[in-house]
């Protein structure tokens, strides 16, 4: 087995990772707790199975590739700048004090000075994972406090890549700092950064797009791993700089193309694997006995981390003129430190900074604030109620003015609508049209732009895999429309409305026929499968059109829908109505007939026509200027042009047709 360590490794670490992330969720917390405590599971510190921590670290460099890569992605210099008054200043200023704070405490405890700075700008910088689900599971992403705390983590990601270039030169040596090397390491990161934009910018787009025109999805996959690997690798071995920065920098250029989406879908996987394996390795360093044995300083740590940064952030909050709940809702999301602080941990363990326990502290403290971050949370609007009922402190903090109520606090009896693609594009168009209020809960950046443009209240967040719906105010709602195309989306979404709402109308699509059957024991009231209502219309218009009875078609469709939106049936009912509709085409028929010009019958009214006493047929309808008058009275004026419809037996149709058609009837 000894040619299969590397496999057997893999194998074991995203097996502990599942359970491990599994009973995380179960507990309410972020999968990276489970993922960590899995590392520690397998970890050379524990008993049992000891993975190859090397062989784990290595593949463990590709989760940083891809994570700093998704960041590059992502990245946006237009949105930093639209928060650019909270987030320049209060990044760079929490980040600053939070550094000296994480120095002074690391000199408490006879650490380097050296060590210091790691520990103080792994504690400075928060989790971009934990923050964004914080913020998506309380209905906050899409918020103007929320905006400014993504731009804030944003700022911190920078200022993450400019440490992790400089951190070789921060080695205190006999001589001092050596200046002369970060120079060096500034001006090959520089060159690096200009000759990847210069050449870059152009290439890569167009590389993508020349791949695109193959049609080939895996040349375009391996296109995407190659420039994120590529890239990092290549900045590393020439130009001496970190695989961080490369892969950023990549994201970034990879992101200025029309098919950047494409790509951050098709990497997802990839990125979503290798972290989970870096995150695994992060836990394996973990020294459980070490940190049993200095539990203070576990403890401290977490304080510092939790309540430290936040007071940092509420203190800036009085110097500069934010909104009391932006100030909150980033003191709340920063309280954490994650996959950033790891990464810089590590580079510190590389250059002997810190040592594996210093570094386990680090980590300990990570666990406990990611774990207590959903708390945070949930204490934003008691802090704010306690702020408010000390209106000096109120007035000092919220000098921007009352911040905008949260969503769910401004809409009642409305419409809530998961999906904002074509479906849900239609019904929002409808509800807007008859002043209906609805809320919106969708998962695309782009939509909820558009959805921010048109000023429809709307909820970013993935409704089915997190804790968003608790922020649609369902309790008030009057109805749910759940449009999303996924069967298991729709599943998870209908399961968690009717449980956080059980008399809620909940009305949902279907994607397949044992679809309905699930959606229906789930607590869906009203299903439609869209598939089968185009094979409905397609046939009605296709019977009508051969001149079946209208009534009888109508009839037919609402007996296979019953029979398909009811399990419980037997399969016979609509063969019985087809029957009947067969049956009853056989014995009548229905058919347009226009008025010819010229005819006598125009200007009369159908009592004066006596269409029924002269031919047997009934007219049933009539159609003048597209406006169709159902079942026309007596009194109805017959007009050149008209058509009519009328329903008899063959014979007293074609009477009829000569009736209305012929010039020279004589009344």
């Amino acid at each position: 087995m000894h040619e299969m360590t590397l496999l057997i490794n893999i194998a074991v670490a995203l097996v502990a990772a599942f359970f491990g992330g599994l009973a995380a969720r179960r507990l309410a917390l972020p999968p990276i707790i489970g993922y960590m405590l899995a590392g520690i599971a397998i970890g050379p510190s524990t008993p049992g199975f000891v993975g190859d921590l090397n062989t784990i670290s290595q593949l463990a460099e590709m989760g940083v590739i891809f994570l700093m890569f998704g960041v590059g992605l992502h990245f946006s210099l237009g949105d930093l700048w639209r928060v650019r008054n909270v987030a320049i200043p209060g990044a760079l200023g929490q980040m600053l004090l939070a550094t000296l704070l994480g120095v002074a405490l690391a000199r408490l405890w006879g650490w380097s000075t050296a060590s210091g700075l790691v520990l103080g700008f792994s504690i400075s910088i928060a989790s971009t994972v934990v923050l964004l689900r914080g913020l998506m599971d309380n209905g906050l992403l899409n918020t103007p406090h929320g905006q400014a705390a993504v731009g804030w983590l944003v700022l911190e990601d920078l200022a993450t890549v400019f440490i992790l270039i400089v951190m070789p030169s921060l080695a205190a040596t006999g001589a001092g700092f050596d200046w002369l090397n970060l120079g060096a390491t500034l001006l090959k990161a520089g060159l690096f950064v200009l000759l990847l934009m210069f050449v870059g910018q152009k290439l890569i787009p167009w590389l993508l797009l020349t791949i695109a025109h193959t049609k080939s999805r895996e040349l375009f996959i391996l296109a995407t791993l190659a420039l994120a690997l590529g890239t990092a690798l290549g900045a590393a071995q020439l130009f001496g700089v970190s695989l961080a920065l490369g892969a950023f920098m990549a994201g970034i250029l990879v992101g200025r193309s029309p098919l950047s989406h494409q790509v951050g879908a098709d990497l997802l996987p990839f990125r979503e694997a290798f972290s989970v394996l870096f995150f695994v390795s992060i836990g394996m360093l973990v020294n459980p006995g070490y940190l049993v044995d200095n539990i203070g300083s576990v403890l401290v740590l977490a304080v510092l981390i939790m309540i430290g940064k936040p007071v940092i952030t509420m203190l800036m909050g009085l110097i500069f003129p934010w909104p009391a709940r932006t100030a909150l809702v980033v003191s709340a999301g920063l309280s954490q430190i994650g996959e950033f602080s790891f990464i810089l941990g590590q580079a510190g363990m590389s250059l002997n900074f810190i040592n594996r326990d210093q570094y386990s502290l680090i980590l300990a403290g990570a666990l406990c604030s990611i774990t207590l971050n959903p708390a945070m949370f949930r204490l934003i609007l008691p802090a704010e109620r306690w702020l408010q009922g000390h209106p000096a402190l109120w007035r000092a903090l919220n000098r921007h003015g009352t911040a905008p109520p949260a969503v769910e606090e401004s809409i009642a009896d409305h419409v809530v609508i998961v999906g904002f693609g074509q479906v849900g594009r239609y019904i929002v168009t409808v509800l807007g049209q008859m002043r209906i209020p609805h809320l919106v809960v969708e998962t695309d950046a782009a939509r909820v732009e558009e959805l921010g443009r048109l000023k429809v209240p709307t909820l970013f967040g993935d409704a089915a895999n997190s804790e968003v719906l608790e922020h649609a105010g369902l309790n008030r709602a009057r109805t749910m429309v759940v449009t999303v195309p996924e069967e298991a989306a729709a599943e998870m979404i209908v399961s968690a409305t009717r449980s956080l709402a059980p008399s809620l109308p909940i009305i949902v699509r279907a994607a397949t026929d044992h679809g309905v059957q699930r959606l229906a024991d789930l607590g869906a009231q009203h299903i439609v499968h869209p598939q089968m209502e185009g094979g409905l219309e397609i046939v009605r218009h296709t019977l009508l059109q051969l001149g079946f009875p209208m009534r009888e078609v109508y009839r037919y469709a609402d007996a296979v829908r019953r029979e398909r939106y009811d399990s419980g049936r037997d399969g016979v009912t609509d063969h019985r109505v087809l029957n009947e509709l067969i049956g009853a085409v056989n014995s009548i028929e229905i058919t347009w007939i226009t008025l010819s010009p010229g005819n006598a019958l125009a200007g009369g009214t159908l009592e004066d026509a006596a269409v029924r006493s002269r031919t047997g047929a009934s007219v049933v309808a009539l159609q003048r200027d597209r406006n169709l008058i159902a079942n026309p009275n007596s009194s109805t004026v017959l007009m050149p042009g008209d058509r009519v419809g009328l329903i008899g037996e063959s014979e007293q149709l074609e009477a009829a047709e000569k009736l209305f058609t012929s010039g020279g009837v004589t009344l």
